[in-house]
């Protein structure tokens, strides 16, 4: 019987998917030095505002899914930051990979945003 899961969803950009994908679509890769917490998000809509405001235009942007061991999980607590459906967790960057290892299943990807062109005059 496989245990229970959370569905959770995560912005990111080109140069991370393509790290997700040579991990077989099973892992997240390592936080930069100046990132210290991983923020996996609770809903596709705030994750996809993420991907095509922020990721798309440094080169493209994706929505992941991704199932996660619901008793793993159930340490964090969820946050609010914004608008009311704005809902992550913070996982600390040295917990990152006991969190890989709670994700059951593979890292699938749901939306692309293409890159944006830069504004400004031509």
């Amino acid at each position: 019987m496989n245990p229970p899961t959370t569905t959770l969803f995560r912005p990111v950009g080109s140069k991370e998917l393509e790290l997700i994908r040579d991990s077989g679509w099973r892992r997240f890769p390592p936080r930069l030095p100046e990132q210290p917490i991983f923020y996996p998000v609770c809903n596709e809509r705030y994750a996809a505002e993420i991907a095509e405001q922020w990721n798309a235009p440094k080169g493209g942007g994706f929505v992941t899914r991704f199932e996660v061991r619901a008793d793993f999980l159930a340490k964090y607590d969820r946050h609010v930051v914004g608008a009311s459906y704005n809902e992550e967790y913070w996982i600390p960057a040295e917990e990152l990979k006991s969190f890989n290892d709670a994700i059951v299943g593979i890292i699938e990807v749901l939306r692309e945003f293409p890159p944006v062109p830069p504004h400004g005059p031509q």
